[in-house]
């Protein structure tokens, strides 16, 4: 397992290496010049060529390039010139909203779709199979916006069972941090599970087909038994890819969901820096959102290993 874990993590390197090449273009994909952008048409020259050096850009672009990756991998990503503050520090500031969302909603859509998609697959072709497939439907077509204003007016503005926005850290007190994020957390998860459902659906009928499967019933196996210890174990692959694939997702793209109900996430901070053009919190925030990517990619990959061992084995 050690030298699986080792290959895995050597082939990310290259992954890594080209993905911070194209971050750090970011900024030079910029039409313009990038401080002439930042500062506005009202600046003078002098403070132009100041800034242009503070950011290094009159250095040639290799030697930016390894200064830059060079204090990345310190955790330095630079200072926002709007925050005044360094880009580590503010991606730290925003990262729990971001992160607290993205799990509860992952485990209000595993907790959705997992029943649901085996119990679709077990009754296929039944009432549970054509529901599936309708809630699939839904999911797909409907904004997640969409669910999120209608989850809004319903339970916080009709009801008043829950604030219309906002967030609250965890020091706060358990339910004081949930009630913000019970709405949005069910306005994505609902939406992600309709995916995750219909996977789990289709590696189960996948599974089901094989020939261990049909041993085990002949042997008179109750049905329960084979479900949940032979065919789950061995349907899980493309289920935790499709899981892994929606948590990177939201982390790097819970902009909306943040937006609308005001929780100053990494999504929401991305949006604000956008719009006032603040170039080094772009560029660290989408370097740190890849990476996160990657990494949660990596965490599947190493699952694989761990659900099924003949993976370790071919690779």
């Amino acid at each position: 397992m050690t030298a699986f874990i080792v290959k895995r993590v050597l082939s990310l390197i290259p992954i890594l290496f080209i993905m911070s090449v194209i971050v750090f273009l970011i900024i030079y994909l910029i039409p313009g010049d990038p401080a002439r952008v930042m500062l506005g048409d009202g600046a003078d020259e002098a403070t132009i060529q100041q800034l242009r050096a503070n950011m290094g850009l009159d250095q040639p672009l290799v030697l930016q390039y390894g200064q830059w990756i060079g204090s990345a991998l310190q955790g330095d990503l630079g200072d926002s010139y709007f925050l005044k503050k360094s880009v580590s520090a503010v991606i730290g500031e925003h990262l729990q909203p971001t992160l607290s969302l993205a799990l509860l909603a992952e485990l209000i859509a595993i907790a959705i779709a997992l029943p649901f998609g085996i119990w679709a697959a077990v009754n296929r072709g039944g009432w549970a199979d054509k529901a599936l497939a309708a809630y699939t439907l839904l999911g797909i077509t409907i904004p997640g916006f969409l669910l999120s204003m209608f989850l809004v007016l319903l339970f916080a503005v009709q009801l008043k069972w829950l604030p219309v926005s906002g967030y609250a850290p965890i020091s706060d007190g358990l339910w004081n941090f949930l009630k913000y994020l019970i709405l949005p957390g069910i306005s994505v998860g609902v939406v992600m599970s309709s995916v995750i459902a219909r996977i789990v659906r289709s590696s189960f009928l996948e599974v089901m087909n094989q020939g261990y499967v049909k041993t085990a019933r002949s042997k008179g196996l109750r049905e329960r038994s084979i479900v949940y210890k032979h065919i789950l174990r061995n349907a899980l692959i493309p289920i935790l890819t499709v899981i892994g694939g929606t948590f990177g997702t939201l982390l790097a793209g819970a902009a909306v969901v943040e937006s609308i109900f005001n929780i100053p996430g990494l999504g929401q901070l991305l949006v604000h820096s956008v719009s006032r053009r603040d170039y080094t919190v772009i560029q660290g925030l989408v370097l740190f959102i890849a990476f996160t990517y990657v990494l949660v990619n990596l965490v599947v990959d190493l699952l694989y290993a761990v659900v099924d061992p003949r993976i370790r084995l071919n690779k």
